[in-house]
C-alpha cells in the first residue's frame, strides 16, 4: 500500500527543501507571445487551438519547476471552458506532471449530496489505471463544505482508500468571503473556524505517520490573524495556502500558516509564478527563464521567513 498523502507531502518539502505549489492557471490571453503566435495555437476560438497552447505552456512550466518544488496545482476549469478537447488536456497535464514527480493537486473545488459526491470522488481521485491505457490521476482534490460532513463523506472515504488528499475550503482569500466565512456563531466564534474544526475532525481517520491528516485545509494568507488563529485550532491539519504575490500576501504573512517546526503549510502561488515573464524584473528572458527565477525567489522568500 502506498504512503499516506499527508506523508508523502511532507517528504517531497523536504526533499526539495521546498513549501511552493506552483499554480496553474493558464489563462490563454496571458501566455507568452513565444506559443500564443505560434500558428497552431493562435486561435482562442478554436478549442482544439487554444487547448493546445495551455497544455504546451503547462508542459514547458513544469519542465522548469519540477526540480525546485514539490507539487502543482492545476486549475481545472481553465481546461474545462474548452470543453471535451480541454477535459483532454487536462488528462495530459497531470500525466505530464506525474512523469516529472511531482504531486498534484486537482483545483476543482467539487462537492454535492449522496451519490453525485460519490462519481465526483470517484472522477476526481480513483486510479484510472488500465481503463484509461495506463493513466494517473491527481493525488488530492480541493472540495468545498457548504453542504456539510455528508457530503464530503465519500470523498474522505475515496481519498482514504486510494492514499489521495484533500483540501477542504475554510477560509478563502478572494474579496467577498468575509460576508459569509467570518459571520459570527452563536457561541461567539467565527464560522470560518468552526468549519476548520470540523476538518480536523472529519480528518481524525487518516492521520499518517507524521501527525498530519491527509484532510487539509484550504486558508487563505490575506489575513494573517485569521491564519494564525487556525494554525493554533489545527494541529493535525496541512493548510493550503492561497494568496501569496498576485493577491497581496507576503513570505512573512505565510509564515503564520506553519508550525515552529517549519512543517504544516503549503504556498500555492500562481499568477506571480508563471506568468512572471510580464513582470518588468525579468525583462529580456525568456518566460521559461523568468518562471525559473521567480520561482526560485518564492523558494527563498518562504524559506527565509520560516529560517530555514
Amino acid at each position: 500500500m502506498s504512503e499516506n498523502f499527508a506523508d508523502r507531502l511532507l517528504a517531497a518539502c523536504e526533499q526539495k527543501n521546498s513549501r511552493l505549489v506552483v499554480g496553474l492557471d493558464p489563462s490563454y490571453t496571458q501566455l507568452p507571445a513565444a506559443i500564443k503566435n505560434h500558428r497552431a495555437f493562435n486561435d482562442e476560438t478554436d478549442p482544439q487551438a487554444a487547448t493546445d497552447a495551455i497544455v504546451e505552456f503547462c508542459t514547458r512550466v513544469l519542465k522548469v519547476v519540477a526540480p525546485l518544488v514539490p507539487a502543482v496545482k492545476i486549475n481545472s476549469a481553465f481546461f474545462e471552458q474548452y470543453f471535451w478537447q480541454g477535459v483532454e488536456g487536462f488528462w495530459a497535464v497531470v500525466q505530464e506532471a506525474k512523469a516529472h514527480g511531482l504531486i498534484v493537486i486537482n483545483d476543482a473545488k467539487r462537492a454535492d449530496i449522496g451519490n453525485t459526491s460519490q462519481r465526483y470522488a470517484t472522477g476526481c481521485l480513483a486510479e484510472p489505471g488500465e481503463q484509461l491505457d495506463g493513466f494517473v490521476g491527481p493525488d488530492a482534490l480541493t472540495v468545498n463544505p457548504y453542504m456539510g460532513g455528508d457530503s464530503l463523506e465519500p470523498f474522505i472515504k475515496t481519498a482514504g482508500a486510494q492514499n489521495k488528499g484533500l483540501f477542504v475550503l475554510v477560509r478563502t482569500s478572494n474579496a467577498g468571503a468575509a460576508a459569509i466565512q467570518d459571520q459570527t456563531l452563536s457561541d461567539g466564534s467565527p464560522l470560518y473556524l468552526h468549519v476548520g474544526k470540523l476538518v480536523e475532525q472529519w480528518g481524525g481517520g487518516v492521520v499518517g505517520a507524521r501527525g498530519y491528516s491527509s484532510v487539509g485545509a484550504v486558508v487563505g494568507a490575506t489575513n494573517v490573524a485569521q491564519l494564525a488563529a487556525l494554525r493554533e485550532a489545527l494541529p493535525k491539519t496541512i493548510f493550503l495556502v492561497p494568496g501569496l504575490g498576485a493577491q497581496g500576501g507576503t513570505a512573512d504573512d505565510v509564515a503564520k500558516a506553519f508550525k515552529a517546526d517549519g512543517t504544516g503549510a503549503i504556498i500555492n502561488a500562481s499568477r506571480s509564478i508563471i506568468f512572471a515573464f510580464a513582470d518588468k524584473k525579468y525583462e529580456g528572458q525568456s518566460f521559461e527563464a523568468a518562471i525559473e527565477a521567480a520561482t526560485r525567489e518564492t523558494n527563498q522568500q518562504i524559506n527565509a521567513a520560516l529560517g530555514r
